[in-house]
């Protein structure tokens, strides 16, 4: 088996994530060198998983002994990071988005295209078990022609005001997974969105220019049409459901619990409760996008969510936020 050599660059919460499951492929994968240039535990780290550079600048990175880069640093610095990772003839993994300016991003695409490297982003979603059924069901014409589409994503607590100050807003920054997968479930793109919001958690999200719950309507090319609702706070858990509705029967995905077994007593019955944060949610997609990674490099094939999808979540996500402001309808 052909083993790859792999980078990280930015090594907060996710870069270390990352670190832990691609560490557990040894078999597909070598971490060879990491870099981050705030994180003071980044030499013990690199002791802890035996990896050999370690260094503040993702510069010194892309000239080692690295095949590929996991791009894991914060949003500002992805566009930079894929443009020197994609001259330097590596293959990337980039946590999304890849930038908040469209023109920017697709000069990105562009050098990507040039170099003829690949470019996977991180929207994890799509490697989970449930909507990648969905999914399937809807391109196999299980389901027939998608009518309907509707996708559910809660957070269980708002996040802290330093990070709305700077996440770029709801859409940007939560809605964006569940705008890429709503084009990954209806297996069509969004022509029309119409977007509506409101501060019902917290009012210093709304001082800070935010909103915390949110429901975007959306046409699809297809014909079908879709809803995503978003809330900063469900107070029994992280809520992550989708389904879709089609002209031969319908199929949903209910939260993911630890057993689905029901205990009755005198008091009434009880159920597991739900996970309740995404990295407890998602824990398998995060390895599951690796295996894909790998097997996109080794068999040099198209990714699963490939640097198109991610320009299409941010231009979605720029639509609903126009759609708010102007409390009209935005086309695409």
């Amino acid at each position: 088996m052909v083993k790859i050599k792999i980078g990280v660059i930015g090594v907060g919460r996710i870069g270390k994530m990352h670190i832990k499951n691609i560490a557990n492929l040894r078999d597909q994968f070598e971490i060879t060198a990491i870099s981050d240039p705030n994180n003071p535990e980044l030499a013990q780290i690199a002791e802890d998983y035996h990896i050999q550079k370690f260094s503040k600048d993702y510069h010194d990175v892309l000239s080692g002994d690295v095949d590929a880069v996991v791009i894991a640093s914060s949003t500002n610095t992805h566009a930079k990071i894929i443009t020197a990772a994609a001259k330097a003839g590596k293959d990337i993994m980039c946590e999304k988005p890849i930038d908040t300016d469209i023109e920017r991003i697709k000069k990105v695409l562009k050098v990507v295209d040039d170099n003829g490297v690949i470019l996977q982003i991180g929207f994890n979603r799509r490697f989970d078990h449930n909507f990648r059924k969905i999914h399937d069901y809807v391109v196999d014409g299980t389901i027939g022609n998608p009518h309907i589409i509707k996708v559910s994503s809660r957070d269980p607590e708002p996040p802290s005001y330093d990070y709305v100050k700077v996440s770029g807003g709801l859409f940007s920054d939560m809605m964006i997974h569940d705008l890429d997968m709503v084009r990954y479930l209806s297996n069509s793109e969004v022509v029309e969105v119409y977007a509506n919001g409101a501060v019902l958690v917290d009012p210093e999200i709304g001082k800070l220019g935010d909103i915390d719950t949110a429901i975007v309507s959306l046409k699809f090319a297809n014909g079908a049409l879709g809803v995503i609702d978003n809330s900063r706070q469900a107070v029994y858990g992280y809520d992550q459901r989708a389904e879709v509705f089609g002209s031969k029967g319908q199929a949903f995905s209910e939260n993911d619990k630890n057993s689905n077994v029901e205990l009755d007593l005198n008091d009434g019955g009880h159920l597991d409760k739900i996970p309740y944060f995404f990295i407890d949610r998602y824990v398998q997609t995060y390895v599951d996008e690796f295996k894909e990674f790998y097997k996109t490099i080794v068999n040099q094939t198209e990714p699963i969510v490939t640097g198109l999808d991610g320009l299409r979540a941010v231009q979605l996500a720029q639509a609903c936020q126009k759609s708010l402001e102007t409390h009209e309808p935005v086309k695409l």
